[in-house]
């Protein structure tokens, strides 16, 4: 089967948008990369629209849980405007939904861990996305390590490492390179939005109960939950 054609790749107005040009050229010019941003920063579904543009054909995008994975994979191939499965695709426990066409595959870090038992050198992708490094899961752990000890056997291997703001010196120096040098760091910063909050008054039997949790006294049917409150 032929591979998918790329689409048009457009981006939308998001913080790792604007440090495209920035990203793609430290991908380029290094083996591993890590990219540092809060959250709505948009590095999750931009990054591989990135490494795609810059024609790396087999994508692997762990991530620690399973509907993120589906729910990511989706979100990227509607920014494509690709059906999904095709171009962009993903892999859980239990479903697979990618094909021979798939360039971006999103999946649990457990499928990546259980692929490893059988291609040691994970030679069908050509890049790897770790997600979410930050929450130092054993599965991410792990295949940090890993990474580590594969990538001078696998020179033509790009790693991308994402994380909050949160220490990503750490994962820098854990991919140095043999000369000592760290992973180039690129920080993006987040989108915040305004939250309104509203608070809807108790009613009475929900007063009741939070009281008598607290210990504070038990109250009888003649009780006026607004007179208590003013």
């Amino acid at each position: 089967m032929t591979a998918a054609p790329i689409p048009h790749i457009s981006y939308p107005d998001l913080p790792v948008s604007a440090r495209r040009d920035e990203i793609a050229a430290a991908i380029r010019e290094h083996q591993v990369v890590i990219v540092a941003g809060e959250t709505g920063s948009g590095k999750t579904t931009q990054l591989p629209k990135i490494c795609l543009e810059l024609g790396r054909t087999s994508i692997a995008h762990p991530h620690p849980r399973r509907i993120a994975a589906r729910t990511i994979a989706e979100r990227i191939a509607e920014e494509l405007d690709v059906e999904l499965g095709t171009l962009v695709g993903y892999q859980v426990r239990f479903t697979d939904e990618s094909s021979a066409q798939t360039r971006i595959k999103l999946m649990t870090d457990g499928i990546l861990l259980a692929q490893l038992s059988h291609d040691r050198m994970l030679e069908r992708y050509d890049t790897i996305i770790i997600d979410e490094a930050h929450e130092r899961s054993l599965n991410i752990d792990f295949i940090l390590g890993y990474l580590k000890r594969l990538l001078p056997k696998r020179p033509d291997l790009k790693v991308i490492v994402t994380s909050a703001t949160i220490d990503p010196e750490s994962f820098a120096n854990h991919f140095a390179d043999a000369a000592g040098e760290p992973a180039p760091i690129i920080e993006v910063s987040g989108r915040t939005y305004p939250v309104e909050i509203r608070y809807r008054p108790l009613r009475a039997d929900e007063l009741a109960a939070e009281l008598e949790d607290a210990g504070e006294t038990d109250l009888d049917d003649e009780y006026d939950p607004v007179s208590y409150t003013h």
